[in-house]
């Protein structure tokens, strides 16, 4: 595994496979066994968007592996007002022991990574989600009992959004089948998926349900992405993953949703709030995954 987490592209399937066994493991023995590798460390947790998963699952994965976190405000820092990434990697490299960081820009993050002496993991920017995707992959295993090409997986509204981008990473990875069903004014990011032949993008979305063993969305709007809200809202709309689209699908097909979920736009509320969907033990696999990546990097 390299120092960083910063995209899936930093993983290997077999680096995958190890945090998976480790993830279940944790999970297994969570208040059970006392496993401690961050004792004595401090974890800087910095933060320039809010957050409730992404926030909680860290600082509470940081405790329970014995090291100390601390929640670091961006717009509170001076590199929030002025002061250059690089100053800042060299500054918090002399004090902590890791980052996590969930930001805006994925080129920032990158820049304090290739500065920082200490190992930088990506909570979410504008372009990439990888923590998020990870904990995907493992409720598939949970649920399918595998993650190959045997999966089939649709995701349906904004096809460049950090979501798409990381499991257009994450098709590409095991070999899934992954379908992007957005407006054709949207697309996917043909740059992340490249000549991927088991990713490919889907205007219509009874077309992109068939056969679908897990549908995936996000909420249309997300944060920075305010001031487009109207025009998101009206392209986005037929794109709403309903019990409708649950008919193309295969029988046991399940919903996934990174959160928050906003019901009555991009998932209905019978889909989200049905025993289909099974976004509470993806949103708890946030914490397991972590608590892995956090032990094999810091």
């Amino acid at each position: 595994m390299k120092k960083d987490l910063l995209t899936l592209n930093d993983l290997t399937r077999d680096d995958l496979e190890k945090i998976f066994e480790f993830s279940t493991k944790l999970k297994q023995e969570r208040g059970k066994v006392s496993y401690t590798p961050l004792s004595g460390k401090s974890i800087g947790l910095i933060f320039a968007k809010s957050s409730t998963r992404t926030r909680v699952s860290f600082e509470v994965g940081v405790n329970e592996l014995g090291g100390t976190a601390l929640y670091l405000d961006q717009g509170k820092m001076q590199v929030g007002r002025g002061e250059t990434i690089a100053d800042t990697a060299n500054v918090l490299s002399r004090y902590l022991h890791g980052i996590v960081i969930r930001t805006f820009s994925q080129a920032g993050i990158e820049e304090l990574a290739r500065v920082a002496s200490i190992p930088v993991i990506n909570a979410l920017t504008d372009d990439y989600h990888p923590c998020q995707i990870v904990a995907d992959l493992l409720t598939i295993k949970e649920y399918s009992g595998k993650v190959d090409s045997s999966i089939r997986v649709a995701f349906y509204g904004d096809g460049k959004s950090n979501i798409a981008n990381s499991l257009i990473l994450a098709a590409k990875l095991t070999g899934i089948e992954l379908v992007i069903c957005s407006p054709e004014s949207v697309g996917m990011n043909q740059n992340v998926a490249g000549n991927a032949p088991n990713v490919i993008w889907e205007k219509e979305p009874i077309k992109a349900a068939e056969g679908v063993d897990y549908f995936y969305t996000d909420v249309w709007v997300s944060m920075g992405f305010e001031e487009e809200r109207a025009e998101r809202m009206k392209i986005f709309q037929p794109y709403q993953v309903n019990s409708k689209l649950f008919e193309y699908a295969k029988k046991d097909a399940k919903f996934l949703h990174c959160l928050p979920a906003h019901r009555g736009e991009e998932v209905s509320a019978d889909v989200m709030d049905s025993p289909r969907s099974i976004v509470f033990d993806e949103a708890e696999n946030r914490l397991h995954v972590q608590k892995a990546i956090m032990s094999m990097l810091f």
